[in-house]
This record gives structure tokens, sequence and C-alpha cells, in this order.
């Protein structure tokens, strides 16, 4: 965060940043937002057996969601089949707590038992696996249940019982000391005692006595379950309408007639309890932990989109009957094609999209609804996909070659990433196939924020699983029971040459037109007629049978990147030409991308307004007026501040941009804007460079200047944007081998995975050049191996072609692929060039691969400089994972009122810009659920400003949250959840807990360690940190260590006349100096001394401050050198002067001031 704000700029770039001018701007409320309609209020919660408790609640919560929280409370959560009573009244489950009449503050909402149903007992069932098995990560290690691991509270659990410095000493472990060369894998998944509880159930599982015969059905019986306590006991368990009792069943004999003694417990957990005694004794110890102090309820929330975990330990796998329930209920291969009783995903979606939206209410709701629907179709999708790649699905036309064949399962439709029929034969072949999916993904995403009323996208999902790319989508009303030339009745389906418009598709895909920068334009039908458009002639509008307008196939949604793309007969820019451009791709589907569009318009404007200004500043000089001087250096900040203002139109509710600026705006100013008029409206013609689309004559000069626009931009790309960025290495080495590995993976057969991706790995990052084939450790009979060995011998070699792989071929492979497809040369052979030539380490290479792959290692050392043996097996290979690519829907209001937030923080007004982020916060959290990453924004942004206000136990509240979501929504070692550590350590230390600041600044040095390695800028930043935490507990010498790193990066990344290594000298000398070695402390300040009078002049307060602080230290040096003198010369140490040694208070104080300059905090006046 640069100085001069207050909060840095969110490291997703998920927030628009307004900068900004010092005075006061009013901003608008969010229309129609009535702040009662969310103002919280208590309601008591009354349990059979129980005293009313409190129960805080929203207007807008949902009694269904009520009922999920109470299943999570400690008092509460045995039950699952249970109503809420408002006075005698059952209230439904789907209505709205600000829709029932009567319930307001204080009233009594009491739980009353309901009878089970067979659906009600699944639902206790899984409840109860989800509390025993909450304090496990297996589930987030493998990947389900919206379950993923986080270990904020292992990383602070020592340090809860007090914050003394005995507790842990102040040294880190050797490989995260500066210097270390040990890149440590184990310490990535900390142990902890909360990851494994003590046994409380052997066997929970369903009878094979299920389901029950007809006369037991007449008594009520719904399932039977098997039951082995931990004792040894066996149990039948007969679940029923009035709840559960011990049958006498056995495992070869029927008895449904209850036990003797009969025992009836509504919820099965009393049961258990009452049956097995170390049951309820390791059950409580199991609730005690589970609502511990030190563990947080976002650890144990499902969240909304699965993250899958790239290393994992070694798990135990364990009995579980809905594990296996649901396997076997999942019936793969064996359904009908469209299941009589699976969801219709797209009437789910188009219907949720067609909620009101006319009040904030209404859009919150409807935001809500689309997000709950987006993100279970995208879970079935994933799971859809799999089972295709796996050959668990049906194909709808199983004649084809399987290369060609489609499916439908779930009413989703699945494809795979090929060309079939040559279709994309003049695109690219297999590499527009491949790239085309995330391409039109793209589209609908772009399309999907625009909100559109009236216009209907399909669900879309893309999916890397195996080496195949799936791409799922929802399937439009009777799009499967007619030609295509029958259903499109806007764009064209034989890449343009029949073209067919629509002026209902042309009113609605007006607005997205504008928001897309997409020209409305002309283009000749085969006829020579002329047909209107405003999108690429590939965009394709059909017409469902449910009678709403879809737009389909949207890779052609932003305009062509003409620096891959050779057009014959074209003009080349001297600049393209002269960096060799254009050049070859393997596809011809190359786009420029949204955000670079936005740069070029925003670059163009900025010319153009300059441009005019300067013609109206001599007008207004030579008729004697004042003027605004430009100065060419600093034009690019003129506009200021861009303020984004609510539209009032409930019809086309979007966000206008209202351009503020922070100067005196005078006449010629105001002319300069009347006077562009359209000037600033660039748009580009998608179509311009497609090949077979034809334009009216009378449209020529428009067309030239439509592909002058292009040309320009491409210009700008290669000009401008490029140079502006630097390459990342490991980006490129593991993005070509990605494109490698899927191939690779190809060609190999189900039974080989593990080992073929062992030997890939070793293939790519070990140093053993002779990594063969490894041995698979299934053993078989002698014969079936015999078999098997002719067998795959005789397939030619295509089964085993993956296991004549060999590091030269792939590193050879990999420089080819990145000289192919990125035009970069490589400037590394192997993965020791890798590491000697370009400073990389292999454990980050492991990690980026395995993110990008889905591959899941084991958690282990790897000892990669072994030079006798390989480095993987294919035991280290866990698991693969697909790579989900999908929409995120975002609530549009909760967003503007983050900005708003943003805005008013940005210019000093920190109470204002709180309470408007409090309240997107509010809202996000209503829509997203607690668990997403524009809530951790808000919680981040809330925990910096009430940092800056010197509330640092709501700071630490909020940052510890924030930590949280960003560990299960991102990932653990995620760059924006090493960021969360970052700041929560510094809120720990403000507030008085160094030892716990410490632990969390460790984390994440370590974290960074392993994601870049030690030679980044932000590790000089980290380690300053450190250092001055270690300054204020008086470890001076660990301290030294970690400061005379951040200088030396400093200096290497910021030179030797930055402002950060004068600072970077100064945290040194004042260390020197508490140490008594006030030379080396003179010596470092003298440097920022240096520095300073150079940058910012002899007169200039921080030179001033050097100087000082230099005389100080000299004094002290003189002091010193006489003490030394005296007690040489007589031997005693009497009649001492005394040092000026700062106490240990002092030094604290002094420390956070220091950080918050490290961290680019400065503070400013409240008001």
């Amino acid at each position: 965060m640069s100085s001069g704000h207050v909060l840095d700029t969110p490291a997703d770039n998920l927030t628009e940043q307004v900068e900004g001018d010092s005075k006061r701007q009013e901003l608008p409320a969010v229309p129609d937002m009535d702040p009662s309609e969310d103002t919280g209020f208590t309601v008591k919660i009354q349990a059979p057996g129980t005293e009313p408790t409190d129960f805080q609640v929203s207007p807008l919560a949902m009694v269904q969601e009520i009922k999920q929280v109470l299943m999570d409370r400690e008092e509460t959560c045995r039950r699952t089949c249970f109503s809420l009573q408002l006075n005698g009244v059952t209230l439904d489950n789907f209505t709205h707590l600000r829709s029932i009449p009567g319930l307001q503050e204080g009233s009594i909402l009491r739980v009353v038992e309901e009878p089970y149903t067979v659906r009600e007992v699944r639902i206790h069932l899984r409840h109860i696996r989800e509390i025993l098995k909450s304090l496990d990560l297996t589930d987030g290690y493998n990947g389900v249940e919206g379950s993923s691991p986080s270990f904020l509270s292992c990383v602070t659990e020592e340090c809860l019982e007090g914050d003394g410095l005995k507790q842990m000493s102040c040294s880190p472990p050797d490989h995260i000391l500066p210097g270390s060369k040990e890149r440590l894998l184990v310490p990535l998944l900390p142990h902890t005692n909360f990851g494994k509880s003590s046994e409380s159930l052997k066997v929970l599982t369903m009878s094979s006595w299920n389901p029950p015969p007809g006369n037991r059905k007449m008594h009520g019986d719904l399932l039977y379950l098997n039951v082995v306590t931990t004792e040894d006991r066996y149990f039948s368990i007969t679940a029923s309408t009035r709840g559960f009792y011990i049958n006498q069943s056995t495992t070869y004999s029927f008895n449904p007639k209850p036990a003797t003694p009969s025992v009836l417990s509504h919820a099965l957990l009393d049961l258990l309890g009452h049956i097995s005694p170390v049951f309820k004794k390791n059950f409580s110890a199991l609730l005690k932990r589970r609502y511990a102090r030190s563990t947080h309820p976002f650890e144990r929330i499902a969240t909304p989109f699965q993250l899958f975990s790239w290393t994992a330990p070694a798990l135990d796998h364990t009995m579980d009957c809905l594990r296996a329930e649901d396997v076997s209920s999942f019936s793969l291969g064996y359904e009908e094609p469209v299941p009589a009783l699976a969801r219709d995903w797209n009437e789910e979606l188009q219907t949720t999209r067609e909620l009101p939206r006319k009040t904030v209410t209404d859009r919150l709701m409807r935001d809500r609804a689309v997000f709950k629907a987006n993100s279970d179709f995208v879970s079935t999708a994933t799971r859809g996909a799999m089972a295709v790649v796996d050959g668990n699905v049906m194909p709808i036309n199983p004649s084809e070659e399987p290369r060609q064949q489609m499916f439908i399962w779930s009413n989703i439709f699945f494809s795979l990433g090929f060309d079939v029929r040559d279709q994309y034969r003049d695109l690219g072949g297999e590499a527009a196939a491949h790239a085309a999916p995330v391409l039109d993904l793209n589209g609908v995403r772009a399309y999907w924020a625009v909100d559109q009323e009236g216009l209907f996208l399909i669900g879309t999902v893309v999916i890397d699983y195996r080496g195949y790319r799936v791409t799922a989508q929802t399937i439009v009303p009777g799009i499967l029971e007619r030609d295509q030339e029958q259903s499109v009745v806007y764009g064209s389906i034989d890449f343009g040459k029949t073209v067919v418009s629509d002026d209902r598709y042309l009113e609605l895909l007006g607005k997205p037109s504008k928001k897309l920068r997409v020209q409305r334009h002309l283009v000749l039908n085969k006829d020579d007629t002329a047909v209107e458009l405003c999108s690429s002639v590939e965009h394709k509008g059909i017409v469902g049978n449910d009678g709403r307008r879809y737009i389909l196939d949207l890779l052609f949604t932003f305009p062509p990147d003409l620096n891959f793309l050779p057009v014959e007969g074209e003009d080349l820019n001297p600049v393209r030409q002269q960096l060799g451009f254009p050049k070859l791709h393997p596809h011809r589907l190359v786009c420029l991308r949204q955000e670079l569009i936005d740069a070029f318009v925003e670059h163009r404007k900025m010319a153009i307004f300059m441009e005019t200004v300067s013609k109206s500043t001599e007008h207004d000089k030579a008729v004697g007026t004042s003027a605004i001087k430009s100065d060419p250096i600093t034009t690019p900040q003129l506009p200021s501040t861009t303020v984004t203002l609510q539209d009032q139109d409930a019809e086309h509710h979007s966000l206008k941009n209202v351009p503020v600026n922070n100067i005196q705006q005078g006449s010629s100013i105001k002319h300069v804007f009347s006077s562009l008029g359209d000037t600033f409206d660039i748009h580009f013609n998608p179509n311009v460079f497609c090949a077979g689309v034809r334009f009216p004559k009378e449209s020529t000069e428009d067309i030239q200047k439509q592909k002058q626009q292009l040309k320009d931009a491409a210009v700008f790309l290669i000009s401008n944007q490029i140079p502006a960025f630097r390459i990342a290495l490991c980006e490129l080495i593991t993005r070509c081998a990605k494109h490698l590995f899927k191939t690779y993976l190809l060609a190999v057969e189900p039974s080989a995975l593990s080992a073929s991706v062992s030997h890939f790995l070793n293939c790519f990052l070990s140093a053993f050049a002779d990594a063969g084939v490894i041995q698979q450790n299934d053993k078989f009979a002698s014969r079936r191996r015999s078999r098997r060995r002719r067998s795959r011998a005789s397939v030619g070699g295509t089964v085993t072609a993956w296991s004549i792989l060999t590091p030269t071929d792939l590193w050879r492979a990999i420089k080819a692929e990145a000289q192919e497809y990125y035009h970069y040369s490589l400037p590394c052979g192997s993965v020791e060039e890798a590491m000697d030539k370009c400073r990389l380490q292999r454990i980050t290479l492991l990690r980026e691969i395995a993110i990008k792959t889905g591959i899941q290692i084991l958690l282990r050392e790897y000892h990669f400089d072994s030079e006798h043996k390989t480095v993987f097996t294919e035991e280290d290979i866990l698991n693969i994972f697909p790579i989900v690519k999908h929409i995120s829907p975002r609530s549009s209001d909760a967003l503007y009122l983050l900005h708003c937030g943003q805005s008013r923080v940005q210019q000093g007004c920190l109470q204002e810009g709180c309470e408007l982020i409090s309240q997107a916060l509010g809202l996000f959290t209503n829509v997203y659920g607690a668990l997403h990453q524009d809530v951790c924004i808000c919680l981040r942004l809330l925990g910096r400003i009430h940092y800056i206000l010197g509330d640092y136990a709501e700071a630490l509240s909020h940052q510890q949250r924030a930590v949280l979501i960003s560990e299960r929504v991102l990932g653990i070692e995620h760059p924006n959840t090493i960021q969360e550590y970052k700041h929560l350590g510094l809120y720990c230390f403000a507030g008085g807990q160094s030892v716990t600041a410490l632990r969390l600044l460790y984390r994440a040095r370590y974290l960074m360690l392993l994601v870049c390695g030690e030679d980044h800028p932000e590790m000089a930043l980290l380690d300053s940190k450190i250092g001055l935490v270690l300054h204020s507990m008086m470890a001076c010498d660990l301290s030294l260590k970690f400061l005379e790193n951040a200088l030396a990066l400093t200096s290497k990344y910021q030179g030797p006349s930055s402002l950060k290594l004068a600072q970077s000298h100064h945290l040194l000398a004042k260390v020197h100096e508490s140490k008594g070695d006030f030379r080396a402390a003179l010596t470092h300040e003298k440097e920022r001394y240096g520095i300073y009078r150079k940058q910012v002049g002899e007169a200039h307060e921080k030179t001033q401050e050097s100087s000082e602080y230099l005389k100080h230290l000299t004094h002290q040096a003189v002091i010193l050198q006489k003490t030394m003198n005296w007690i040489y010369k007589t031997g005693s140490d009497t009649n001492i002067p005394p040092f000026n040694v700062s106490t240990v208070q002092s030094i604290e104080n002094t420390c956070v001031l220091q950080l918050n300059l490290v961290t680019g905090i400065v503070l400013i006046p409240l008001r």
C-alpha cells in the first residue's frame, strides 16, 4: 500500500479503487434502501427440556436458515426433524421472518419435534456424520461436502492461554530463517490435536434388511440401521416415524420388534449415548472441542464452491454408510439419460434471473437465489463431468467414436473439447477446440455481468479432468428436438455466410453491446441483403420452447488480437513489424482481454481529452481568459475520481460513471466536456477480420476506421501494456508443462494413472536423469501378469507411450511449447538450469503444476537432489481432482456500497466509510453466506479501519475471520491468505500479543518461501515486520538476520537510492543501538541520511530527523568510548556515566510506529 492511502488495494483486484480527491464528495445513498428492512432483532428459542435462550435474527432470513443455525448450536445440535412454532402456529420453512405476522422483539419460538419420514431420517444420519467428523479433515483433503482445511487455530493454539515469552522461543525453525535452502513440505499442514477425535463409534451403516416389508411399514418402520459400538457390541436399530429404538434383529435373523428394555429416542445420538457409555463420553468430549474457544464456526461451514487441496497426509479409509449410499444411489451407468427426478437446471437458473429486481430487498432475494442455484449447478456439473470421463455415463450417440460422443446426465448436457467433424479445422483444429469452451465461458461471464432483463444465458461450466476438457451446459427447452437452422433467429450457423437478425434481439442486445463496447453494424447475407447486428455473427439467438430468448456461442464476444492473427492484405504498423508481429498462434481464436479493452479506451479517452484541452487552452489564451496548464507527464492523473452512481431506473438497473475533478473547473474545461460529445464512445466491431463475413459497400469507410481501431488496440497492447509486466518464468514453465500433461494423460489407461503421473513428475522435477518407469505395486497372479504384459505389448505402444518419456524429452518439449504458444525462448533446458539460471525452486514448480493439473500428492519431504533413485513413486499420487471454471454471480448493491465505502475511506472519512463497508458486508453475507471472497474483502477493510481508529480488538476479530475465509475459500497457501496472515500479525502485535504475532508472521514467511521463494520483493516487507517484532522482544541478534535480508532485497528491487532502502537502514541502526553497537548503527544511519539528503534535500523533515538521530548515536558512542577508556585505564566500573537506553515499552511503541510505516499505513486526521 502506498503512503497517503489508509487502505491498501485488495490483492485480488476484485473491487474498483476510487482514487482520490481530498475534498469530501457527496455520494448518494443506495436507491430505495430501507435500513430498517435489515435491522436485526432478538427472539427467544425454547427447545424441549431447556430454558429459552436469546437468538439474534435478521428480517431477511428464512425460517429454514434459523433451523440450520440451531442444528449447529451445541445445545440443539442433536435434532434435525423439528419445526418452529410461534404462538402455537407452525412456521413455514421458506417464509422470510419479516413476512411472519406477530414476530417481533422478544417473541418466543418453540422447537417442536416432528414425525420422521425416510427423507428426514437420511437427513438426520447425514447430520450425525457431519458432527462426528467435524474435527476430522478427511473430507477437506478428499474435496467433498464443501469441506476444506484451515489451520489458523492450529498456528495460534499454543498462545491462547496467554502471551508470555516463556511459552515459545523467539527462534523459528531453521527452514524459516533467512538464507536457508531447505524447502520443507510437511509444515504446510501443521499437526493439530483437533484433527483427530477419539473414536465414538466403530460402525454405523444401513442394514441389509432394508427396506422394511409392508407389514412393518404399517407399524411406522422407515429404515433399519446396524451399529457396532466402541465396546464391540452389535445393535440393530429401527428408524421409525416416532424416532429410533433397538430391535431384535441379528445378521441372519429378522425380528423387528423392540428389544427389552425398549427405549425410544427422537434423536439417534441420545439412543447411542444410552446403549454405549464410551460413545456418550467421547461424544461429549467431541462437542467440547467442537465448540471450544479456539475453534471458529467458519472452520465447519461448507464452502459454496469446492476447494481441492494439492497435498494431503496419508488418510485412513473408514467405513461410512452415507458415503457408500451416495455412490450406490448415484447409479452411474444404469440410469436413464434424463432421470425423471433430476432437477431442471435450466429452469432453475432462468427462473431465478426472472425474479423481481425493483427494490433493494427484491434484488437481494434475487441475488441470493441466483447464487445458490448457480453454486448447486456447478457442483452437480462437476460430478457429472468426472463421471463422463470415468466412463460411468452412457453417451446419447454411442455409435460415434469416443471423442465425438455427447452425454446428458441430470438434465445437463456434456460435450468433450475435441474438434468434432472438423468444426474448427480452419481455426486451428484441436487447439481451437480446446480453447473454445473457455472463450465461450468468458463471453457468458461478460453478458451475465451486464444482466440484461429478458436476455437469457445457458448455465455453463468448463471442467478439466484427467486430460479431458468437458463443457457442461444447461439444456435450452426444445433445442434437442429440432435442427439448428430452425432454431436460430439471430446470428449465423455457417460462419457468416447466412446471417439472420431479429428486432427483439437487437433491442435486448443494445445495453450489453454498449457495456461490452461492441459496435452496432451491418453485414451482408448470402443474398447480398444487409443485416443489422450488434454482436459477432457467431452469436446465436434461439427462442426456446419456454418462450425465452437465449444467446449462445459467445466465444467471439471480444475483438480479435491482431498481434497473433495474420491477415493478408492489411498494412502493418511499424511498431508491430519492428517487434516481429503478427506471430502465428496454435489457433485463431485469439482475442483481447476485457481488461485490455478498458485500458485502451481509457488511454484513448485521455489522449482525446488532452488534445481538446490543449486546443481549448490556446483558444482561451487568444481571447484573454485563464486556462489550466496541462503537463504531459501528469496528464494521466487529471480525472482524479470516478464516483459510481446508482441508476434510478428499475428496468435498467446499472451503474453510471460520473467524472469528478480535483481541480477547480473553469468555463474552458466545461466547454471541453460539452464539446467532446460522443467522442469518448469507443466501440469495436468483432466481425471486421472474420473470414467469410462481408459488409455493405456504403459501410466501407466505417469498416476501415473500425479496422484501424483494432490495429491501434493491438499496438497499444505490445507497446504500452506488455512492457509494464515482467515475465513470470515459473508460470510460463508450468503452463507449458500443463499443456503437455494434458496430451500425455490421454494415452494412459485408468489402472496406470498413479504410475504415469509419478513418472511425469519425475521427468519434470527429478535430478535423476534416468527416471525410468515405476513398477506398479498392485500384484496379481503370475498368469494374470503375463497375460497383461502380452496385451499391453500388443496394443502397439499407445497404452504405454507415457513410459518412454525422459526428462530430456519433456524439457525439450517444454521449450518448444513456450516458443510455439508464448513465442518466448526459455533460458533453461532442464530443471537444474531452471534452478541455476532462473532462480526457481523445485517445490514451487511442484505446487504450481499440481494446482494447474489437479494432482494431489502425499504430504512428505521429497528429496529432489537424489541422483540414484526417483523422487516420486506411484504411492505418492493420491488423487486427480477436476479444475473447474464457472460463473461467480455477485451482488451489485453490495458491490456499490463497498465501492462507496472505499471512496469515503480514501478521502479520509473513516467512520462513514466503515459504516458503508459494514452495510456491504451484511448484504454480501446475506447473499453468499459467510464463506466468500467478497466477504473476506470487507472484513479485511473493516479490520484495517478499526486498527487505524485504535480499536485493536475489533480489528483482530475482523481480520481473524478474513484469514479463516481466505484459507477455506482460496487455499491455505494462496497469496491472498499470506497477506491476511501478515495483517493479522500486525494487529496482534499492536494489541500486545507479541508471541502470537510472531507465530503468524513466521507462518506467512514459510508460506511465501513455499510459494515463491526468498528472492521476492514482498519478502523484504515481511522480513522487516518480523525483524521489528523480534526487536520489540529484545531478540536483537535474530532481528538483525531478518532486517539484513530485508535490506539486501530492498536494495536489489528498489535500487540504491530508494526511500524504502533508507527506512531499512534506519531499522538496522535502531537494533544495533539496542545492542550497544553504535559503530554499526552510525554506519547504517549515515546511509539513511545520505539517501534522504539526495532525494528530498537537506531541509526536509526526514533529513533533519536523521541528522538528529546521528547526533544522538554519536553522543552515545562517545560516552561508550569514554567508559571503555576509563575501565581500561583504572580497571574500575565506578563513576560510569549512564547510557540513554530505551525501555522495552518505548521500543515496543517505536516498533508499532515503524510497522505502520513499513506496512504503508499513514494516519490521517479523522473527520
